[in-house]
């Protein structure tokens, strides 16, 4: 069996693959400097005739899929398999594995350290030290960016799901109350209230949106959820920009509604104009979609996508894997 791997991936977890699977192709679109088109993808897939495909950010389209339909699986290192035709695969019949919390903690962390810069004003005092502003006295700069702790504050969650849970469970130890929003799932720990989401932005001081995009949520956060949130508040968007109506969170932003926000997602990445008018606000702690920009994520989704794909070997009826590699029916 030919694996492409286009994913980064680790040399001890594409040895695994091998010793179980067959032989690995390894070319990573980081050396490429970006995902692989549809037309670059084929091209790679046809090359190294490939039996099954690991991808990132790649575009596995439908007719990416038509055209490699014998693909034994298609194996996808993000929370969630965007960037492919599901539906494609579904009829094609070719399992799609994803690996999901793969970058939970690395966003759990981002989002409370840059909550914190926001609550302690760390980039505008730091922005005024470099411009050398401290002349005034020794306290001066003490009144001026005196700022409020994260500890006692009420965190609203919108999605509970492996991002959500990490930084709930993370914030219990400041301590920080956690009410949520989530209609499919129920916490078990009974410190969490899970609530409506118009009780989440009305009751929170910080909101943090952890929605996948899909036709029920885009543009679900909007002007009548904003309008309910206190004039203090952040308002925090680490997941998907399409589910929040930017025009009206760039008017609650210029009109001093809120607090503020931390925000690294955007609707066009690169920036349009639009987003760099919200980017570009004081009272905006912006990030080029970084969250999950950290070397332990890779680690981790390597280590996820081996257990989904060793159980799944396992899985098949009549044969081990080694059974199927050296027959090469897979």
């Amino acid at each position: 069996m030919n694996i492409l791997i286009t994913a980064p991936y680790t040399e001890e977890g594409r040895k695994i693959l091998e010793e179980t699977f067959g032989k690995i192709f390894y070319k990573p679109w980081k050396i490429h400097g970006r995902a692989y088109n549809e037309t670059e993808l084929m091209n790679l897939l046809r090359i190294t005739e490939a039996d099954a495909l690991i991808t990132e950010h790649d575009h596995v389209t439908a007719k990416v899929i038509e055209e490699f339909s014998h693909l034994k699986f298609i194996g996808v290192c993000r929370g969630t398999p965007s960037n492919v035709s599901l539906e494609t695969a579904a009829i094609k019949e070719i399992p799609v594995f994803h690996t999901p919390a793969r970058n939970a903690q690395a966003v759990a962390e981002m989002i409370i350290s840059n909550v914190i810069a926001v609550l302690r004003h760390t980039v505008v005092a730091r922005k005024s030290l470099i411009n050398k502003n401290w002349n005034n006295g020794a306290h001066d700069s003490y009144l001026e960016f005196k700022g409020n702790e994260l500890a006692g504050k009420t965190i609203g969650i919108v999605g509970l799901g492996a991002v959500g849970q990490v930084i709930a469970k993370l914030l219990e130890h400041f301590p920080c109350s956690i009410r949520y929003y989530d209609p499919y799932y129920t916490s078990d720990n009974e410190n969490y209230i899970k609530t409506s989401i118009e009780d989440v932005f009305e009751n929170s001081e910080i909101v943090s949106v952890h929605l996948p995009e899909n036709k029920f949520t885009k543009g679900m956060i909007d002007k009548s959820l904003f309008s309910l949130m206190k004039t203090d508040a952040i308002f925090v968007n680490t997941a998907r920009a399409s589910v929040v109506k930017r025009e009206d969170l760039l008017d609650v932003l210029i009109n001093k509604k809120i607090r503020g926000a931390v925000l690294d997602v955007f609707d066009h990445e690169p920036p349009d104009e639009t987003d760099y008018q919200i980017i570009q606000l004081d009272n905006v702690l912006a990030t080029p979609h970084i969250g999950g920009a950290t070397y332990e994520v890779e680690t981790r989704h390597v280590s996820i996508m081996n257990e989904h794909l060793l159980k799944w070997v396992k899985t098949i009826e009549g044969n081990s894997g080694r059974e199927l590699q050296n027959a090469g029916e897979l």
